[in-house]
């Protein structure tokens, strides 16, 4: 019986060190990763798609920390700070919330220069981000590195709480908010609008007090906020620009890892832009409806009205190629990508018809 009692002690015990060992060293990489949303928000679903498939992949030897909301940082330029200096792993932002560092980051709020999703998701995955990571590393110091860029939102649509739109006069003496970047602002003065820099949680507020009387937003962020309650009635689906989600990662953590987990990390970006690509279409279904029900008015503009909200836009090009720091390299680069993808989904469409 004693030998029986001490054997079982000390295997209790080995057990017992056993697991603590193991909670120990079982991540020799923890990220730390950070996205100033919520957990309705595609930024929230592409993370658990990555922390999933790192963790998994890496057979634990990477860990993942999700921090969502604003508990490591609030804004962009704070937050990417972070990333430069190791306190933070990952973030997401938005063009417009990367600006300030990266102006060039613009490129994405360009209107109307991708034409669907088909379109979109074919350059973002390709070497326009791989040649947009190399200019931030370089403007970083090589500490700020572009993981990938995928979809948070799905379309930039024109929304107001006063009329329908349907051309670009429609949008004359409006105030429109945008966030504090350059190039929105120049987009809303070309259509005649009066640009209104407003911080995204004033808004509803906003809305509800006239400061401002519409905005450019996707409509699972319209329906998520509860715009239509502060009295945001008409959207116009003209589909002006794709809200890309930009995808940072400290390029020292990244570089600390050998190169089997370097790979795993890659591969879970590509598997993140792709859930972030998926989702806004899901998830737009259900918002739309919810819009129209609740008495939203939604009009889609013709062919021929489309084209002339693009040409009313088109000095906004002239603006970024002169004003933006490789605006003109980063905006050719762009329209390349644009227009071999269109050729490769033009080649496979008849290709499927056939």
């Amino acid at each position: 019986m004693f030998i029986k009692s001490v054997m079982r002690t000390v295997l209790i015990s080995i057990m017992f060190w056993g697991i603590a060992l193991t909670s120990v060293t079982a991540a020799d990489y923890n990220l730390r990763a950070t996205a100033n949303s919520n957990e309705n928000d595609e930024d929230y679903d592409g993370l658990v798609v990555f922390k999933n498939y790192v963790e998994s992949a890496s057979n634990g030897a990477i860990s993942v920390e999700l921090f969502i909301g604003t508990q490591l940082c609030s804004k962009g330029a704070e937050c990417l700070q972070g990333v430069a200096d190791g306190s933070i792993d990952i973030y997401i932002s938005t063009s417009g919330g990367a600006a300030g560092i990266f102006p060039y980051v613009q490129v994405l709020d360009l209107p109307y220069l991708m034409g669907n999703d088909r379109v979109a998701e074919q350059v973002l995955a390709g070497d326009f981000t791989r040649m947009v990571r190399e200019l931030a590393l370089a403007d970083s110091g090589g500490k700020i590195r572009l993981m990938t860029i995928g979809n948070t939102g799905g379309w930039r649509n024109f929304a107001n709480t006063r009329r329908r739109i349907t051309q670009p006069s429609d949008m004359k003496g409006l105030k429109i908010r945008t966030v504090v970047a350059d190039l929105p602002q120049e987009l809303v003065k070309a259509m005649g609008a009066s640009p209104t820099p407003i911080p995204w949680p004033e808004l509803f507020t906003s809305f509800q007090t006239g400061v401002v009387e519409g905005s450019k937003n996707g409509i699972t962020d319209i329906m998520n906020m509860k715009f239509p309650d502060a009295g945001l009635k008409y959207v116009t689906l003209d589909g002006h620009a794709y809200m890309g989600a930009l995808w940072w990662m400290s390029n020292d953590k990244f570089k600390s890892m050998p190169e089997s987990m370097r790979r795993v990390v890659v591969d879970g970006f590509a598997a993140l832009q792709q859930a972030t690509f998926a989702s806004p279409k899901r998830k737009s279904i259900k918002a739309y409806e919810d819009f129209v029900a609740g008495g939203g008015n939604l009009y889609v503009p013709t062919p021929a009205q489309k084209a002339s909200f693009k040409k009313a836009a088109s000095p906004v090009y002239n603006w970024f190629k002169s004003n933006v720091k490789n605006g003109t390299v980063v905006f050719n680069a762009l329209t390349y990508a644009v227009t071999k993808a269109e050729a490769n989904i033009a080649v496979g469409m008849t290709q499927d018809l056939n």
